[in-house]
């Protein structure tokens, strides 16, 4: 129902727990608009001077979890937090058009270090500096704030219960900009115009696998007796000792031949296709917060180190198009996308919104109910079915959709 509240943004919202497999929703998500306040002045000025020019930024996150919901909801109440400390220092040099300063000035009371001219190396290759701009300042404030999140659950595991694991998808709108930082399978389009911009890709032990082997390479002992970094078509049997088999490595996109030795009968670091894809034969995302304790099944080795908790963030520059109403930003978690096409929610969107009148702000949270419910499906003699009659998703879903003409003027 209709309460007439709406979320900052004029964002629309909706969530559907997975089909009967069980009364918990793993999915958390958080809608926030947060004040940041600089924490000095970078000029050098005293603190008291540089009071009432603090930042606001709007803050969506998408925090899918796994293995219990711990991960995730301490995720949907901290990280935006996080993102507001990373900010504090950068308040003054993201309002001043000049490029970023190299070094901040020394917090008082800080003891000056030695002299350290002998510890520098030769000049020539420091040729000039490196341009840094504003835009990069935010998306490093970002990946720090995902790092030190996850650093908090790792501290904090036992005490909080943080059980599990979860991916982010999180958007910031910050001076103009619309960040999208995408750490696990979750993922965010635009459809600008009928025109579909994706913003984030899947993180998964198939996009992931170069990143994931090489690891295992120069680092063997992560992999203990039980795994290899080498991947074949499919599970080497003891019988094909001395054969020449299709493999690749980390170094490589195509396939060769190699002789099969006693180290290749280990099991494949990654393995399986598409939805069944799996590192160590155990989790099927390969970035996001959490999984401290993730283990592989009867045995002691830890997964946690090939997973990354870094994400990947893309920017886009509202102030560089005129959106209409119609301009949305689409977020979802895998239940959405699993059973959807980029090409399908274009369609629901421009179907949806078509049937309410523009500056009706519920026909955002109609479209984000439209497409989890396509998601779903109906009720049938054999589940959950599409139009189409596949199956639905049996995942938890949530959307976030974002009008991208948002609250106001973007000057």
């Amino acid at each position: 129902p209709d309460t007439g509240r709406r979320l900052p943004w004029s964002t629309g919202y909706a969530e559907v727990i997975n089909a009967g497999k069980s009364r918990h929703n793993e999915d958390q998500a958080c809608c926030e608009v947060v004040y940041v306040e600089g924490r000095r002045s970078v000029t050098g000025a005293p603190r008291e001077l540089s009071r009432g020019q603090g930042l606001c930024f709007y803050y969506w996150g998408l925090f899918d979890g796994h293995a219990g919901g711990g991960a995730a909801e301490m995720a949907s109440r901290l990280l935006h937090r996080h993102i507001r400390e990373q900010l504090k220092d950068l308040v003054e040099i993201l309002q001043d058009p000049s490029p970023p300063p190299l070094c901040l000035p020394t917090t008082p009371g800080t003891p000056d270090s030695s002299d350290p001219s002998h510890l520098l190396g030769p000049q020539s290759c420091w040729s000039s500096q490196k341009e840094v701009t504003h835009e990069s300042l935010v998306v490093g404030a970002i990946e720090n704030a995902f790092q030190l999140m996850d650093e908090q659950m790792a501290r904090e595991r036992r005490g909080h219960q943080v059980e599990g694991g979860c991916c982010a998808l999180v958007v910031v709108y910050l001076l103009g900009k619309v960040y999208v930082a995408n750490a696990g399978d979750s993922r965010a389009i635009i459809v600008r115009n009928g025109e579909i911009i994706p913003m984030s890709r899947e993180f998964t032990p198939e996009t992931e696998r170069q990143r994931l082997q090489l690891l295992g390479f120069l680092k063997p002992e992560l992999l203990g007796s039980e795994f290899t970094h080498l991947e074949f078509p499919r599970r080497v049997l003891p019988k094909e000792l001395g054969q020449r088999m299709l493999y690749r490595d980390q170094n490589m996109t195509g396939w060769a031949y190699k002789k099969i030795e006693l180290e290749d009968l280990r099991f494949p670091l990654v393995c399986g296709e598409g939805k069944k894809a799996r590192v160590m034969a155990t989790i099927g995302v390969t970035r996001g917060l959490g999984d401290h304790n993730l283990k592989v099944c009867s045995s002691t080795l830890p997964i946690k180190p090939f997973l990354s908790c870094f994400p990947e963030v893309r920017v886009y520059d509202l102030t560089q198009y005129e959106h209409c109403p119609d301009d949305v930003l689409v977020l979802g978690t895998d239940g959405l996308w699993d059973v959807t096409t980029d090409y399908e929610v274009a369609a629901t969107v421009d179907r949806v919104l078509s049937a309410y009148e523009p500056n009706d702000h519920s026909r955002y949270t109609a479209l984000a109910q439209a497409l989890v419910l396509g998601a779903r499906g109906t009720p049938r003699d054999r589940g959950w079915r599409l139009p189409n009659n596949k199956l639905g998703s049996g995942d938890d879903i949530s959307v976030f959709v974002i009008p991208l003409g948002g609250p106001g003027s973007y000057s």
